[in-house]
Protein backbone atom coordinates (compact mmCIF):
# COMPACT_ATOMS: atom_id res chain seq x y z
CA UNK A 1 0.00 0.00 0.00
CA UNK A 2 1.42 3.37 -1.05
CA UNK A 3 1.63 6.17 1.54
CA UNK A 4 2.73 9.83 1.52
CA UNK A 5 5.61 10.61 3.87
CA UNK A 6 8.25 13.23 4.55
CA UNK A 7 12.00 12.61 4.83
CA UNK A 8 13.19 13.62 8.31
CA UNK A 9 16.68 12.15 8.30
CA UNK A 10 19.08 11.02 5.62
CA UNK A 11 21.89 8.54 6.19
CA UNK A 12 23.53 7.29 3.00
CA UNK A 13 20.89 5.02 1.45
CA UNK A 14 18.46 4.88 4.38
CA UNK A 15 15.88 7.52 5.21
CA UNK A 16 13.83 8.14 8.34
CA UNK A 17 10.39 9.13 7.06
CA UNK A 18 7.27 10.36 8.84
CA UNK A 19 4.02 9.09 7.37
CA UNK A 20 1.75 12.09 6.84
CA UNK A 21 -1.53 10.41 7.75
CA UNK A 22 -0.50 8.61 10.93
CA UNK A 23 2.64 10.45 12.09
CA UNK A 24 4.47 7.12 12.34
CA UNK A 25 8.24 7.17 11.76
CA UNK A 26 9.64 4.41 9.55
CA UNK A 27 13.01 3.63 7.97
CA UNK A 28 12.86 3.35 4.19
CA UNK A 29 15.26 2.64 1.36
CA UNK A 30 14.90 4.03 -2.16
CA UNK A 31 14.67 2.67 -5.66
CA UNK A 32 18.06 2.68 -7.34
CA UNK A 33 17.02 5.05 -10.10
CA UNK A 34 16.23 7.73 -7.48
CA UNK A 35 19.80 7.69 -6.21
CA UNK A 36 21.88 7.13 -9.34
CA UNK A 37 24.44 9.76 -10.19
CA UNK A 38 23.09 12.50 -7.93
CA UNK A 39 23.40 12.56 -4.16
CA UNK A 40 20.81 15.36 -4.07
CA UNK A 41 17.99 13.23 -5.45
CA UNK A 42 16.45 12.67 -2.02
CA UNK A 43 17.08 15.24 0.74
CA UNK A 44 15.66 16.10 4.13
CA UNK A 45 12.30 17.82 3.77
CA UNK A 46 11.27 15.97 0.62
CA UNK A 47 7.77 14.57 0.37
CA UNK A 48 7.92 11.04 -0.98
CA UNK A 49 5.67 8.14 -1.90
CA UNK A 50 6.55 4.93 -0.04
CA UNK A 51 5.48 1.45 -1.02
CA UNK A 52 6.43 -1.41 1.31
CA UNK A 53 9.17 0.63 3.03
CA UNK A 54 10.67 1.66 -0.31
CA UNK A 55 10.65 5.21 -1.66
CA UNK A 56 9.26 4.94 -5.16
CA UNK A 57 8.67 8.61 -5.98
CA UNK A 58 9.89 12.06 -4.89
CA UNK A 59 7.27 14.79 -5.21
CA UNK A 60 8.10 18.23 -6.69
CA UNK A 61 9.70 20.64 -4.20
CA UNK A 62 8.37 24.08 -3.28
CA UNK A 63 11.95 25.25 -2.66
CA UNK A 64 15.49 24.02 -2.10
CA UNK A 65 18.36 25.10 0.13
CA UNK A 66 21.44 24.78 -2.03
CA UNK A 67 24.68 26.29 -3.27
CA UNK A 68 26.93 25.65 -6.23
CA UNK A 69 30.13 23.76 -5.43
CA UNK A 70 32.36 25.56 -7.94
CA UNK A 71 35.29 23.15 -7.97
CA UNK A 72 32.91 20.32 -8.84
CA UNK A 73 30.50 22.46 -10.92
CA UNK A 74 27.73 20.76 -9.00
CA UNK A 75 24.58 21.98 -7.32
CA UNK A 76 24.56 20.77 -3.71
CA UNK A 77 21.04 20.60 -2.24
CA UNK A 78 20.93 20.22 1.55
CA UNK A 79 17.20 20.40 2.33
CA UNK A 80 13.85 21.21 0.74
CA UNK A 81 10.31 22.43 1.42
CA UNK A 82 11.29 24.85 4.19
CA UNK A 83 8.69 27.45 5.21
CA UNK A 84 10.75 30.05 7.07
CA UNK A 85 14.36 31.24 7.32
CA UNK A 86 14.90 32.79 10.76
CA UNK A 87 17.84 35.19 10.82
CA UNK A 88 19.14 35.60 14.37
CA UNK A 89 21.40 38.53 15.16
CA UNK A 90 22.83 39.90 18.39
CA UNK A 91 22.62 43.62 19.21
CA UNK A 92 25.54 43.48 21.67
CA UNK A 93 28.24 40.80 21.59
CA UNK A 94 28.95 39.78 18.92
CA UNK A 95 28.07 43.13 17.41
CA UNK A 96 25.34 43.41 14.82
CA UNK A 97 26.72 42.92 11.30
CA UNK A 98 24.49 44.34 8.60
CA UNK A 99 26.49 42.74 5.79
CA UNK A 100 25.98 39.22 7.18
CA UNK A 101 22.24 39.82 7.51
CA UNK A 102 22.08 40.95 3.88
CA UNK A 103 23.91 37.79 2.80
CA UNK A 104 21.32 35.67 4.58
CA UNK A 105 18.60 37.67 2.83
CA UNK A 106 20.20 37.01 -0.56
CA UNK A 107 20.11 33.25 0.11
CA UNK A 108 16.51 33.44 1.34
CA UNK A 109 15.55 35.19 -1.90
CA UNK A 110 17.53 32.73 -3.99
CA UNK A 111 16.02 29.72 -2.22
CA UNK A 112 12.48 31.09 -2.26
CA UNK A 113 12.06 30.95 1.54
CA UNK A 114 10.30 33.64 3.56
CA UNK A 115 12.79 35.32 5.96
CA UNK A 116 12.12 36.56 9.49
CA UNK A 117 14.51 38.84 11.41
CA UNK A 118 15.18 38.35 15.12
CA UNK A 119 17.08 40.95 17.13
CA UNK A 120 18.37 38.98 20.14
CA UNK A 121 20.06 40.07 23.40
CA UNK A 122 17.86 43.17 23.50
CA UNK A 123 18.28 43.23 27.29
CA UNK A 124 21.83 44.46 26.52
CA UNK A 125 20.81 46.97 23.84
CA UNK A 126 22.77 50.25 23.71
CA UNK A 127 21.38 52.95 21.41
CA UNK A 128 24.84 54.53 21.22
CA UNK A 129 26.14 51.43 19.46
CA UNK A 130 23.22 50.43 17.23
CA UNK A 131 20.25 52.30 15.80
CA UNK A 132 17.60 49.59 16.09
CA UNK A 133 14.98 51.73 14.33
CA UNK A 134 17.22 52.15 11.27
CA UNK A 135 17.81 48.40 11.03
CA UNK A 136 14.09 47.75 11.50
CA UNK A 137 13.26 50.21 8.72
CA UNK A 138 15.71 48.44 6.37
CA UNK A 139 13.86 45.17 6.94
CA UNK A 140 10.42 46.78 6.89
CA UNK A 141 11.13 48.20 3.43
CA UNK A 142 11.54 44.60 2.27
CA UNK A 143 8.35 43.42 3.96
CA UNK A 144 10.30 41.38 6.52
CA UNK A 145 8.83 40.93 9.99
CA UNK A 146 11.20 41.78 12.86
CA UNK A 147 11.12 40.44 16.41
CA UNK A 148 12.71 41.90 19.53
CA UNK A 149 13.72 39.20 22.04
CA UNK A 150 16.04 38.22 24.85
CA UNK A 151 16.80 34.51 24.86
CA UNK A 152 17.97 34.72 28.51
CA UNK A 153 14.89 36.56 29.81
CA UNK A 154 11.72 34.54 29.31
CA UNK A 155 9.48 37.43 30.32
CA UNK A 156 11.22 40.08 28.24
CA UNK A 157 8.78 42.57 26.71
CA UNK A 158 9.59 44.48 23.49
CA UNK A 159 10.53 48.11 24.04
CA UNK A 160 11.24 49.28 20.49
CA UNK A 161 9.49 46.92 18.09
CA UNK A 162 5.92 45.62 18.10
CA UNK A 163 6.69 41.91 17.90
CA UNK A 164 8.29 39.79 20.65
CA UNK A 165 8.94 36.17 21.59
CA UNK A 166 5.27 35.13 21.76
CA UNK A 167 4.70 36.53 18.27
CA UNK A 168 7.73 34.58 17.02
CA UNK A 169 6.38 31.37 18.53
CA UNK A 170 3.10 32.02 16.75
CA UNK A 171 4.81 32.49 13.38
CA UNK A 172 6.79 29.26 13.81
CA UNK A 173 3.74 27.21 14.79
CA UNK A 174 3.27 24.21 12.49
CA UNK A 175 6.07 25.46 10.22
CA UNK A 176 9.41 24.01 9.15
CA UNK A 177 12.08 26.61 9.85
CA UNK A 178 15.82 26.98 9.51
CA UNK A 179 17.70 29.25 11.95
CA UNK A 180 20.77 31.10 10.67
CA UNK A 181 23.11 33.28 12.66
CA UNK A 182 26.73 33.89 13.51
CA UNK A 183 28.36 32.02 16.36
CA UNK A 184 27.53 33.62 19.69
CA UNK A 185 24.30 35.38 18.71
CA UNK A 186 22.26 33.15 21.03
CA UNK A 187 20.70 30.96 18.36
CA UNK A 188 20.70 27.78 20.44
CA UNK A 189 19.15 29.45 23.49
CA UNK A 190 16.52 31.07 21.30
CA UNK A 191 15.64 27.72 19.72
CA UNK A 192 15.24 26.21 23.18
CA UNK A 193 13.04 29.14 24.20
CA UNK A 194 10.67 29.09 21.22
CA UNK A 195 10.35 25.29 21.43
CA UNK A 196 9.61 25.60 25.17
CA UNK A 197 12.55 23.37 26.05
CA UNK A 198 11.68 20.55 23.66
CA UNK A 199 14.70 21.35 21.48
CA UNK A 200 18.02 21.82 23.27
CA UNK A 201 21.06 22.51 21.12
CA UNK A 202 23.27 23.99 23.83
CA UNK A 203 25.37 20.82 23.97
CA UNK A 204 24.88 20.18 20.24
CA UNK A 205 22.27 17.60 21.13
CA UNK A 206 18.57 17.46 20.46
CA UNK A 207 16.22 16.38 23.24
CA UNK A 208 12.98 14.80 22.11
CA UNK A 209 10.35 13.92 24.67
CA UNK A 210 10.30 10.13 24.92
CA UNK A 211 12.71 9.68 22.02
CA UNK A 212 16.15 10.02 23.56
CA UNK A 213 18.94 12.29 22.33
CA UNK A 214 21.14 12.45 19.29
CA UNK A 215 23.35 14.91 17.47
CA UNK A 216 21.64 17.22 15.01
CA UNK A 217 23.07 17.85 11.55
CA UNK A 218 22.05 19.44 8.28
CA UNK A 219 20.60 16.07 7.29
CA UNK A 220 17.82 16.06 9.85
CA UNK A 221 14.51 17.68 10.71
CA UNK A 222 13.82 17.95 14.42
CA UNK A 223 10.12 17.60 15.26
CA UNK A 224 8.82 19.11 18.48
CA UNK A 225 5.06 18.90 18.08
CA UNK A 226 4.34 22.62 17.59
CA UNK A 227 7.19 23.28 15.14
CA UNK A 228 9.88 21.57 13.07
CA UNK A 229 13.46 22.73 12.78
CA UNK A 230 16.32 22.29 10.34
CA UNK A 231 19.34 23.48 12.30
CA UNK A 232 22.48 24.76 10.58
CA UNK A 233 25.54 23.85 12.66
CA UNK A 234 27.49 23.17 9.46
CA UNK A 235 27.40 26.80 8.30
CA UNK A 236 30.61 28.58 9.28
CA UNK A 237 30.74 31.31 6.63
CA UNK A 238 28.31 32.65 4.13
CA UNK A 239 30.26 33.43 1.00
CA UNK A 240 28.46 34.30 -2.21
CA UNK A 241 31.22 33.49 -4.70
CA UNK A 242 29.03 30.85 -6.34
CA UNK A 243 26.46 33.42 -7.50
CA UNK A 244 26.49 35.00 -10.97
CA UNK A 245 27.16 38.74 -11.16
CA UNK A 246 24.20 39.29 -13.45
CA UNK A 247 21.87 37.53 -11.01
CA UNK A 248 22.90 39.40 -7.85
CA UNK A 249 20.71 42.47 -8.41
CA UNK A 250 17.63 40.23 -8.63
CA UNK A 251 18.25 39.19 -5.03
CA UNK A 252 18.02 42.87 -4.02
CA UNK A 253 14.45 43.70 -5.11
CA UNK A 254 14.61 47.13 -3.47
CA UNK A 255 17.67 48.00 -5.59
CA UNK A 256 16.52 46.33 -8.79
CA UNK A 257 13.68 48.83 -9.16
CA UNK A 258 16.13 51.75 -9.11
CA UNK A 259 18.85 50.06 -11.16
CA UNK A 260 16.72 50.11 -14.31
CA UNK A 261 16.82 53.92 -14.11
CA UNK A 262 20.61 54.06 -14.48
CA UNK A 263 21.87 55.57 -17.75
CA UNK A 264 23.77 52.42 -18.69
CA UNK A 265 22.47 48.85 -18.33
CA UNK A 266 25.90 47.60 -17.19
CA UNK A 267 26.21 50.21 -14.44
CA UNK A 268 28.43 49.16 -11.52
CA UNK A 269 26.47 51.40 -9.12
CA UNK A 270 29.65 52.89 -7.69
CA UNK A 271 30.09 56.53 -6.71
CA UNK A 272 32.10 57.25 -9.86
CA UNK A 273 29.71 55.32 -12.16
CA UNK A 274 28.49 57.74 -14.82
CA UNK A 275 24.72 58.14 -14.87
CA UNK A 276 24.07 55.94 -11.81
CA UNK A 277 20.54 56.57 -10.55
CA UNK A 278 21.35 55.99 -6.89
CA UNK A 279 23.80 58.91 -6.74
CA UNK A 280 21.17 61.34 -8.04
CA UNK A 281 19.11 60.85 -4.88
CA UNK A 282 19.12 63.33 -1.99
CA UNK A 283 21.66 61.87 0.49
CA UNK A 284 20.06 63.78 3.35
CA UNK A 285 16.79 61.82 3.37
CA UNK A 286 16.27 58.74 5.48
CA UNK A 287 14.86 56.85 2.49
CA UNK A 288 18.09 57.41 0.56
CA UNK A 289 20.23 56.45 3.54
CA UNK A 290 18.33 53.17 3.92
CA UNK A 291 18.67 52.42 0.21
CA UNK A 292 22.38 53.29 0.13
CA UNK A 293 23.06 50.98 3.09
CA UNK A 294 21.66 48.17 0.96
CA UNK A 295 23.66 49.33 -2.07
CA UNK A 296 26.84 49.14 0.04
CA UNK A 297 26.12 45.47 0.80
CA UNK A 298 25.36 44.81 -2.86
CA UNK A 299 28.66 46.32 -4.04
CA UNK A 300 30.68 44.36 -1.48
CA UNK A 301 29.09 41.11 -2.58
CA UNK A 302 29.51 41.94 -6.26
CA UNK A 303 33.23 42.51 -5.70
CA UNK A 304 33.52 39.12 -4.02
CA UNK A 305 31.59 37.42 -6.82
CA UNK A 306 33.77 39.01 -9.51
CA UNK A 307 36.84 37.19 -8.17
CA UNK A 308 35.49 33.89 -9.54
CA UNK A 309 35.02 33.68 -13.34
CA UNK A 310 31.40 33.23 -14.43
CA UNK A 311 32.20 30.28 -16.71
CA UNK A 312 33.05 28.20 -13.64
CA UNK A 313 29.53 28.69 -12.27
CA UNK A 314 27.54 27.45 -15.26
Amino acid sequence: MKVLARVFKSAKREFDCKIEETGQMIVATALGNLLKGDENTIVVGDYVVIDNNTIVEVLPRTNEMYRLIIREQKKKVTASNCDLLVIVSSVSKPEYKRGIVDRFLVRAHQWGIRPLMVFNKMDEYDSNILDIQFEFDRMNNLGIECFEVSAVENNYKPRFLKLGIEDLKSRLHQKTSIFLGQSGVGKSKLISQVSEGKINLLSNEVGRVGKGKHTTTWSEIVDCESMSLIDSPGIRSFGVEDLLQEDLITYFPDLEEGAVKCKFSNCDHLEDSKGCYFYTLDPGTRETQLLMSRLDSFCRMKEEISETPSYLKK
